[in-house]
């Protein structure tokens, strides 16, 4: 419809049919988003939030963490609250597939230039990010993931992520299996592997934060963590090879009200500028899914990002699609897994 039959047809409605109409379009002023915290969390805040707010006066509350149990609870529930939920590619799918997150509207989010693989139906992906494996700075320093799983060759407690797309990938690596080879995944070989070294892992990690720390105060020396909690900080040694590339993605909660997506879709759209994208990374060392965004970052400190050429090239990419396919009964088998521990 052209704007000038509209403004007509909207000069015979009735006064309150115009004031629902607008009350239709307003947007609110606060909204709600559940990430997943640390500094990946103070990244949104430093690059999107704060330009956001001070563009628009829009308040976004964060809180984390995020979780496909929380998102679904959250769902059922029937609340309404919370309208942005941060959820891993693979994530991304299960929750469609589940009916928890709506369709973006990119009319609505008029985004800057984005690579294709982020810019999809449901969901916004705004950070690059890599799962590697670290150690305690002076621990023996392994070469891959089968090195990394062999306790006796390198001794010391580890700490592994309790998320099973974040760790039985890597558990099938320790076996010999290459990277272009490991989908689809080998779910019991994934799993004779843990039980081989499960009595030298100290900790399970939930938080993003877990793992630096732990090996900070020396109660683990090998992590598999994600790499922007350890590039950079001279107490840890690390090696993106056979790591996971991933992106984090941005959805809008099933049920969410019209002024509140309409809120989030503005925060979508600074999400999408290279220029704070650029400050993002200043906090974390991920990467927007700008095109333009590697001529804004420091040249001496490239190395650090998931997705400069020396660390993409080692690395496997997510496969969402397997795990969307996957994901529910591999969830089981692990809950299975951590009551044997």
């Amino acid at each position: 419809m052209k704007r000038r039959t509209f403004v007509g047809a909207a000069a015979s409605l009735p006064a309150f049919s115009i004031l629902a109409a607008g009350g239709a379009r307003a947007q609110s002023k606060e909204i709600r988003m559940i990430e997943s915290g640390g500094l990946s969390g103070d990244s949104i805040q430093v690059g999107y939030i704060d330009p956001l707010k001070a563009k628009t006066g829009i308040t976004v509350v964060r809180e984390s963490p995020s979780s496909l149990g929380r998102l679904r609870a959250l769902v059922e529930s029937g609340q309404t609250s919370a309208t942005m939920f941060e959820l891993g590619s693979g994530v991304v799918l299960q929750a469609k597939k589940l009916g928890l997150i709506e369709p973006i509207d990119w009319a609505a989010v008029n985004p800057a230039a984005m690579f294709p693989e982020a810019k999809a139906e449901y969901g916004f992906g705004y950070q690059y990010f890599s799962t590697i494996m670290a150690w305690r700075a002076g621990a023996k320093e392994p070469k891959n993931f089968t090195e990394f799983f062999d306790i006796k060759a390198f001794p010391g407690k580890r700490c592994l992520p309790d998320y099973p797309h974040y760790c039985l990938p890597f558990a099938v690596q320790a076996t010999g299996v290459p990277i272009d080879k490991l989908f689809p995944l080998d779910v019991d070989t994934a799993f004779k592997k843990l039980d081989e070294i499960k009595k030298e892992v100290a900790v399970w990690w939930k938080a993003g934060a877990q793992p630096p720390q732990l090996m900070k105060d020396n109660e683990v020396q090998y992590s598999i963590c994600w790499s922007g909690r350890v590039v950079g900080d001279p107490a840890f040694g690390l090696n993106f090879a056979g790591g996971k590339a991933d992106l984090s993605f941005f959805g809008i909660v099933k049920g969410s009200k019209p002024e509140d997506k309409a809120a989030a879709y503005k925060l979508m759209h600074e999400m999408s500028l290279p220029e704070n994208q650029a400050k993002a990374a200043g906090v974390i060392s991920y990467t927007g899914p700008s095109p333009d965004l590697d001529a804004l970052l420091p040249k001496d400190k490239l190395w650090q990002f998931p997705t400069s050429k020396q660390n993409k090239a080692v690395q496997y990419f997510e496969n969402a699609e397997w795990w969307a396919e996957n994901g529910e009964a591999v969830n089981k088998k692990w809950e299975a897994f951590k009551l044997s521990l």
